[in-house]
């Protein structure tokens, strides 16, 4: 792998990092508290991200996932809830991340996709590294989500950040 792909694989693992260190320390009340008018939860964000590992590593770019390991089931709580147990979803992100890495230690950077996302009309994934691309975009998007429900639940802040 040469150094533009090791680097972007360095800015995902560093944003997956930080998600979790901004909610490391948040207790079960807290990570389940939706703060904001759309009722998502910082808990239900680490399993939406565990969700986006999933779907993009696996599905899209291997053409197939492994099971949940739960039940697949409708979203009755609304966008980014979840009802599971805390060390369940940071045990499922956990094992979505071992795996994503497994394709990319194993895959070049400018393999095609041999699943489909899905949305819209043109399919403009086009290789392994607009998916890796996409999980940096994702990924920090929602840890700015996670940044402001972490002062909003307890008032900390400056947590995960970068040493740039």
């Amino acid at each position: 792998m040469d150094t533009p792909d090791k680097t972007l694989i360095t800015f995902l693992d560093a944003q997956r990092a930080r998600a979790l260190a901004v909610v490391d320390g948040l207790d079960a009340e807290r990570l389940a508290t939706p703060v904001l008018p759309s009722g998502w939860t910082a808990l239900g964000m680490i399993e939406h991200l565990g969700h986006a590992e999933r779907h993009w590593f696996q599905e899209v770019a291997l053409g197939s996932a492994a099971p949940l390991p739960w039940p697949d089931e409708p979203d009755d709580g609304g966008p980014y809830t979840t009802t599971r147990q805390a060390d369940a979803v940071f045990a499922f992100y956990r094992d979505q991340i071992e795996c994503a890495n497994g394709v990319l230690s194993t895959t070049p950077l400018s393999t095609p996709p041999r699943g489909r996302h899905n949305q819209g009309a043109v399919d403009q994934v086009t290789d392994l590294r607009f998916i890796v691309l996409h999980m940096i975009e994702e990924t920090a998007r929602h840890l700015g989500h996670l940044d402001a429900a972490r002062e909003l639940l307890d008032g900390r802040v400056g947590l995960g950040q970068d040493d740039l």
